[in-house]
């Protein structure tokens, strides 16, 4: 089946999420597999906003694994509670970093980073995986992000 990003890029966010949630319902309706569902969500969002990366770890143990992404090349594994990725999962909550050199413990994977969000996708009171978008903008995100992203991540747990 063939898809694409149907998102006017030079709309406003608010604009945008509409949009990109019901792109993302459509591109998972039909699809089982979980990998490939990541890999296509993290195109999209990083077609439809631009971000530096977009990308999902695994957690498996007491790491994250590297899974589908969009953008540069990416750390491979991280320590819980390390970084803001490993501070989510031990947290079990998403965490909005505003500016990266103020977060104590930052990985920089990429020097160009200078905001993050991180969301984890809890089933069964456990973080399966989590989403993470880093931007080359300083404080980039905001709550219409973090509410929006969040109902995208939904879809995947679904499946």
């Amino acid at each position: 089946m063939e898809h694409s990003v149907n998102i006017d890029t030079n709309l406003s966010r608010k604009e945008i999420y509409p949009l990109l949630i019901s792109q993302a319902k459509e591109l998972v309706k039909d699809e089982p597999d979980l990998i490939a569902n990541m890999a296509n969500i993290a195109a999209l969002i990083k077609e439809s906003l631009g971000f530096h990366w977009v990308g999902f770890y695994r957690v498996e143990g007491e790491e994250l694994v590297l899974g589908p992404f969009q953008g540069p090349v990416a750390c491979t594994r991280i320590k819980v509670p390390n970084g803001v990725c490993g501070t989510c999962v031990q947290r079990q909550e998403a965490i909005l970093v505003p500016d990266v050199d103020q977060f104590e413990g930052h990985i920089a994977c990429s020097s160009l980073s200078r905001s993050e969000l991180v969301i984890p996708l809890i089933i069964d009171n456990k973080v399966q995986f989590i989403l993470d978008i880093d931007s080359s903008e300083l404080d980039d995100f905001s709550t219409l992000d973090l509410d929006n992203l969040t109902i995208i991540l939904k879809f995947l747990s679904e499946k």
